[in-house]
């Protein structure tokens, strides 16, 4: 598998109903990925979507490969499954919803909360409102 130039959904999917690709597909909190996250951006990982706060090394190895951040609607899995018109397993089949696919999506309701220059929406949120509570 490689990932170069792709993105990683952080997704545990249900199992697809009959006739359909997959199953609810929403995300999955992403921080326990951040161990590994660093090394996956400096091979040629280009983005990862998930949900929640990233640490200071994931922030700083997207700056340093310019890569992105995207957050996925939390409590949206039977939506977030809507938007995945193709899914192949492509490693790890045995375990389930935690296999790896490959997915192939069209309209995925996404918003980039960090950006490859570090700029943080959820630090710049909690900052924005903060200052109108105090005002």
């Amino acid at each position: 598998m490689d990932v170069k130039d792709s993105i990683i959904y952080y997704v545990g999917p249900s199992p697809a109903k009959p006739g359909k690709v997959i199953g609810s597909a929403g995300p999955t909190t992403s921080y326990r990925m951040d161990p590994y996250a660093p090394r996956l951006l400096d091979i040629g990982l280009k983005g990862m979507i998930g949900k929640g706060l990233r640490s200071k090394e994931v922030i700083e190895s997207m700056k340093k490969n310019k890569a992105v951040y995207f957050a996925a609607i939390g409590g949206a899995a039977a939506l977030m499954g809507k938007a995945i018109k193709k899914a192949e397993v492509i490693a790890y089949e045995d375990l389930g919803s935690e296999a790896v696919r490959r997915l192939e999506v069209e309209d995925l309701p996404l918003v980039v909360v960090i950006d490859s220059e570090g700029n943080n929406l959820y630090e710049m949120g909690q900052k924005e409102y903060l200052e109108s509570v105090n005002d």
